[in-house]
């Protein structure tokens, strides 16, 4: 469990780059929304919500990406970013605590296993070296320039830079930009173990992601992440300015106190009661800063024993546990209950209080995690910091719309269900269906699992557009021979591609050793024939493009096959069964109604004839017997 922080740089190099990009021709800034994945479980850092209903307005066109999550797995958010021509992709970190977007070099002399192949230059024709001069600091043959990051948890990178077209996915609306990055020769610690093949710098400086773009004019100069909650996970990165919600809370940030996004955070209250500090506590060092690559919240030394007493007095109803690790004194509590939507029940509101007073307000997933060894207990998400810096990591801005509105010096805060968010922005934006081309026959799809660098189309396959039936066969490595519950399985499936569990169906399976191939079979809803052209496309992208993540105790998996069979084409008796089914009932109905009334009626007749009413009879005068 990582406890230091991936923004602060303890060394950097000084790279002076004016001049060194072009300014780009496109007369429309459009804002662009890219996705964030949640990692693998062997990350060190971890990102753990509420739908309120509300819509977000969106002052210009843009894209969107789904973001990823995984809440039984711990990680980091990632989002999905092309390089070269053919592109060569990789899943990077967003950091707003950085500056320079690095991947791994196919020449890497100390480089971990990572998600994806690391870039190879050759293999693009787009690609040129940034060449050595007297503004940057040079590679031994003083042919190529070269960067160089530190981070306060002892990991580091360093390498080469290059210039290469980045591209942001078939969703995106910004047409793909020259830009410089980080080739990757050499990283250590964290950066070396973990499965994300790098980062994407989002912070201030010349060779930031932002602000090559916003030089070249293609976006204005703001972008917003939402990170999803504790319960569902979601969420989406906007790039470009957006309509700020009309509640939504600012707060000034100084570009010119520190190089990091930081904000004027002056008390924090604890169930309506300020914590009894002096505000200047919170503008030490760098002051108070965010940053989306830390995972959690890190106060100065006496901040953070008086929050932590402040919380501990409000649940003192609660056990205190040990947390997981051993090696750290977590504040741990159980006996709050799994369900995650009934937190604020139990655990006290906490707000932040900023310049002018402007309040925003907290909920416990904005400073609780899970613990996952019991079941209903959670542990505070805010530590002490080695420094007088405050640090409010992405477990602070769950279900939160944060706007970096760079161009005008502010950060916004506005609560939402970031995972909503993201469906929101999906159906908003969501292509009219295509019209069918289906001829009806009997044909399928057989996709291989390789990731195809542009991804797929935006619509499904030419000449199946009425898909079907989706199945695939996944591989499952796990730690050992005993088998998965696959009702589980099933459930994280269609959490993960956004069905119901009635449409994740398990076909068959086989295992060799700690390998199980597991065959599953996707249908459309019960109410429907077929997927739409859009629910086919995203379920077909995820699985290919493998990103699907499936929780920590199942292992890792693979995607071996991946088939796509469209809508088949039915007889007359299969469209019409119902109908069919129905005509006979009800003509049986009728036919027993008439049945029934006949033999009644026939009834009655006999009675009539048999039986002559006494009132029909003759009268006849009774007579004695005659004598012989």
């Amino acid at each position: 469990m990582a406890r230091q922080t991936l923004v602060l740089l303890i060394s950097s190099i000084v790279f002076n780059l004016c001049g060194l990009f072009a300014s780009g021709s496109d007369d429309h800034s459009r804002p662009m929304i890219l996705p964030l994945y949640l990692s693998s479980p062997n990350a060190n850092w971890h990102h753990r919500q509420t739908f309120d209903g509300r819509r977000l307005q969106r002052s210009e066109p843009n894209s969107h990406m789904r973001l990823y999550d995984d809440l039984l797995a711990n990680g980091y958010y990632t989002t999905r970013l092309w390089i070269g021509t053919p592109p060569q992709q990789f899943a990077l970190i967003v950091d707003t605590g950085s500056t320079v977007t690095y991947v791994p070099c196919f020449d890497c002399e100390q480089c971990g296993r990572h998600q994806d192949p690391r870039f190879q230059p050759d293999l693009s024709t787009t690609y040129q070296p940034v060449k050595c001069d007297i503004n940057c600091n040079c590679d031994k043959k003083e042919a190529q320039c070269t960067y160089e990051r530190r981070y306060a948890e002892m990991s580091s990178s360093s390498g080469v830079l290059g210039e290469d077209v980045l591209s942001f996915g078939n969703e995106s609306e910004l047409v793909p930009q020259r830009a410089v990055f980080g080739c990757e020769n050499i990283e250590t610690g964290d950066l070396y173990s973990q499965r994300a093949d790098g980062i994407m710098g989002l912070g201030r400086g010349r060779l930031s992601v932002m602000d090559q773009l916003v030089d070249k004019g293609v976006i204005s100069d703001s972008f917003s992440l939402c990170y999803g909650g504790m319960g569902v996970g979601g969420g989406a990165m906007v790039l470009g300015s957006i309509k700020s919600p009309p509640d939504m809370v600012f707060t000034h940030s100084d570009p010119f106190r520190s190089p990091y996004y930081n904000i004027e955070l002056k008390e924090i209250h604890v169930a309506g009661k300020p914590l009894k500090l002096n505000s200047k506590i919170f503008d030490g060092k760098h002051g108070t800063v965010l940053d989306s690559g830390t995972t959690y919240a890190y106060l100065p030394k006496d901040a953070f024993h008086a929050f932590k007493d402040a919380v501990t007095r409000k649940v003192n109803f609660l056990k205190q546990i040990h947390g997981l690790d051993p090696n750290y004194q977590d504040i741990c509590f159980s006996g709050a209950g799994r369900d995650v939507t009934q937190l604020s029940k139990v655990f006290p509101q906490v707000d932040m209080v900023f310049t002018k007073g402007q309040k925003f307000s907290l909920s416990p997933e904005n400073y609780l995690f899970p613990h996952t060894k019991v079941s209903g207990a959670y542990c505070l998400g805010i530590f002490a910091n080695g420094d007088s810096t405050t640090l409010l990591g992405g477990i602070v801005t769950r279900n939160t719309l944060v706007t970096y509105d760079r161009a005008n010096d502010k950060i916004g805060f506005w609560k939402t269900n970031c995972s909503e968010l993201w469906k929101r922005l999906n159906d908003s934006n969501a292509p009219p269906p295509v019209p069918s081309a289906f001829d009806g026959r009997n044909t399928s799809v057989e996709i291989s699992p390789s990731i195809a660098p542009s991804g797929l189309p935006d619509t499904i396959i030419p000449g199946v557009l009425q898909v079907g039936l989706i199945s695939f066969d996944m591989m499952l490595s796990i730690n050992n021979t005993i088998k998965p519950n696959f009702t589980e399985l099933a459930e994280s499936i269609a959490h993960e591609l956004e069905l119901n569990i009635s449409q994740v169906r398990l076909m068959n399976y086989t295992h060799t050793g700690n390998n199980f191939v597991i065959r599953w079979a996707i249908v459309p809803a019960e109410s429907a024939n077929c997927f739409s052209n859009t629910k086919a496309t995203g379920i077909i992208r995820r699985l290919k493009e493998h990103q699907m993540h499936i929780p920590q105790k199942f292992g890792s998996y693979q995607l071996v096959k991946l088939k796509v069979e469209p809508q088949m084409k039915r007889s007359w008796w299969k469209q019409h069964y119902w109908a069919v089914a129905v005509a006979v009932i009800v003509t049986s109905v009728l036919g027993l109604l008439a049945l029934g009334t006949w033999l009644v009626w026939k009834y009655r007749l006999q009675d009539i004839v048999s039986y002559e009413p006494v009132a029909a009879r003759a009268i006849v005068p009774e007579q004695e017997l005659q004598p012989l």
